[in-house]
C-alpha cells in the first residue's frame, strides 16, 4: 500500500511503526474472508481492509475521527484471526490498537457511552471492586425485567453466584517435589480471580505436584489489556509499568523461569509489553525481557514437563476444544493444548469454523451485544453439531460467553489436565 505520510509525521514512532506496517498490506481481500464481523455483515468498512483504509485516512490527513469512523473501528474484536490468513505479514493488531488511541484521543463519544467505557475501565480491572458489582447484580437480576436491553444482557453476562472464597493469594505456593524444576510467577488476573478462581486453585496445583515453584505478586493485578483495547493508552500504560516493574524485580531477586498466563486474552498482551516499549529508554529491556518469559499455561507444560497422566476408571470423552482467538491467533498457540488434552485419553473434537470469535473478546460482548450475540449463535450451532460431552478452552471470557448460550458444560483447559494428573474433578463436570 503507498503512503504520503511527511517526514515530520514520520517522527513520530509511533506513526513511523503503523507506516510500516500499511505499506505491507497489498490489498488482496483474504483478511475479510476470516474476518467474523465481516463475515456477518459483508460491509467492507466491517473488515480489516476497509478499517485499514479508515485508519490510513486519519492518520495521514491528521483528521479526527468522526462517529463513523468510531463505529467502524470500535467494532473490531481484535480477534487477529486476519493476522492469520494475512500472506504479506501484516500487524493488524498493532494497527488497530494505534487506531483507536487515535480514536479516543480525537473523537467525543455520546455520554452514556462515554459513561459505561468508564465504569468499565474502571471497575474490571480491580478484583474487589468488580466483586462488589457482582454481589450488586445477584440482588439486581431477580428485576433484570424493569431494565433496558443493554442493563439486562450485560446482567446476564454476571456469575450466577458469588465466589465463597476471599480474593487471597499466598505470595509463594511451594514445588511438592523433592526438588523444584522451575519457580514461575502466576497473573491470577482480576475478572478471572473473581468468578472462576478454581482456575488458578488449578494451575497452582498442577505446577506444585509437577514440582514447580509458582510465586503470586499481591501488587499484580490487571494485566491492562482491558484499558488498551478501550484506547485509554495512558491507564493501560501505567498498568503495563507497574506489573513490569514487579516482575522484573523478582526476576532479578529470585529468578523466573516463566511468568504464566492461564486467560489468553492476557497473555497476549503481556507477550506485546516489549513492542509497546520498544521506543522506552526506561522500560525497553524490562518490557522484553518480560515478554519473553510469558507463556502460556499449555505452552509452559508442552515445553517443561513431563505431566503426569493418572489411570482413570471413568468413562472416557468427547471433548471439544475452542481454541480462544487470542490464543490461537494472537500467540499462535493453538496445538499445544491439543496434544496435552489428547494425553488425557480423551477423544478431543474440532469445532467447526474454529478460528471464527465466539463474541467474547474481552468486553465486547458488553459494548457490542448484537454482534456478540450474532456470533455466539453461530458459535453454539457449531458446537451442537459435533455433540461433545464437554468443551474446554483456555480463556475466561470464551468460557462465560459460550456457556451463556448453551447448556453443554464447558470448563478451563487447565482444570482439565489437572484432573487427569491427580486433581480434582472439576465442579462443572460434576454431573457428567
Amino acid at each position: 500500500m503507498q503512503t504520503t505520510f511527511t517526514e515530520e509525521q514520520l517522527k513520530n514512532n509511533e506513526t513511523k511503526s503503523s507506516e510500516k506496517i500499511l505499506r505491507k498490506c497489498v490489498h488482496c481481500g483474504m483478511c475479510n474472508a476470516t474476518c467474523p464481523t465481516y463475515v456477518i455483515n459483508g460491509d467492507e468498512l466491517e473488515g480489516p481492509r476497509g478499517r485499514i483504509y479508515l485508519i490510513k485516512d486519519m492518520l495521514e490527513n491528521k483528521k479526527p475521527a468522526n462517529k463513523k469512523i468510531a463505529k467502524h473501528i470500535d467494532s473490531c474484536l481484535s480477534c487477529c484471526s486476519c493476522m492469520t490468513t494475512c500472506p504479506s505479514g501484516v500487524n493488524y493488531m498493532h494497527l488497530i490498537d494505534h487506531g483507536r488511541n487515535h480514536v479516543e484521543a480525537t473523537y467525543k463519544r455520546p455520554l452514556f457511552d462515554r459513561l459505561i467505557r468508564s465504569i468499565l475501565s474502571q471497575t474490571l480491572p480491580k478484583p474487589k471492586i468488580f466483586l462488589i458489582f457482582v454481589m450488586m447484580s445477584k440482588l439486581i437480576k431477580p428485576f433484570s425485567f424493569l431494565l433496558p436491553r443493554f442493563m439486562k444482557n450485560s446482567l446476564d453476562l454476571m456469575p450466577g453466584k458469588i465466589p465463597s472464597k476471599k480474593i487471597k493469594n499466598k505470595r509463594v505456593y511451594p514445588s511438592l517435589g523433592e526438588k523444584t524444576v522451575a519457580r514461575v510467577a502466576l497473573l491470577t488476573g482480576c475478572v478471572q480471580r473473581v468468578i472462576s478462581p478454581e482456575i488458578n486453585e488449578s494451575t497452582i496445583r498442577l505446577l506444585n505436584r509437577h514440582e514447580v515453584e509458582v510465586v503470586v505478586l499481591p501488587k499484580v493485578e490487571c494485566c491492562g489489556s482491558l484499558n488498551h483495547h478501550l484506547g485509554k493508552k495512558e491507564l493501560a500504560h501505567l498498568s503495563f509499568k507497574k506489573n513490569i516493574e514487579l516482575w522484573h524485580e523478582e526476576y532479578l531477586k529470585n529468578g523466573l523461569d516463566a511468568i504464566i498466563s492461564n486467560t489468553s486474552g492476557c497473555g497476549t498482551t503481556l507477550k506485546d509489553y516489549g513492542f509497546i516499549f520498544r521506543d522506552n529508554k526506561e522500560f525497553k529491556k524490562k518490557a522484553k525481557k518480560i515478554s519473553e518469559l510469558t507463556k502460556d499455561i499449555t505452552e509452559f507444560l508442552d515445553e517443561n514437563l513431563k505431566l503426569d497422566f493418572k489411570e482413570n476408571n471413568e468413562k472416557k470423552y468427547k471433548i471439544a476444544y475452542h481454541s480462544a482467538c487470542s490464543m490461537q491467533h494472537g500467540q499462535k498457540v493453538h496445538e499445544q493444548p491439543i496434544n496435552i488434552i489428547k494425553k488425557t485419553g480423551n477423544t478431543v473434537l474440532s469445532i467447526p469454523e474454529g478460528h471464527l470469535c465466539c463474541g467474547s473478546a474481552g468486553i465486547y460482548n458488553i459494548l457490542h451485544q448484537k454482534m456478540a450475540k450474532s456470533l455466539l449463535k453461530n458459535k453454539v450451532k457449531n458446537i451442537l453439531q459435533i455433540s461433545p460431552d464437554f468443551i474446554a478452552t483456555g480463556n475466561i471470557g470464551c468460557i462465560t460467553q459460550i456457556s451463556s448460550g448453551i447448556n453443554i458444560p464447558i470448563i478451563h483447559t487447565v482444570e482439565l489436565i489437572d484432573w487427569f494428573t491427580g486433581g480434582p474433578k472439576p465442579n462443572n463436570l460434576k454431573n457428567l
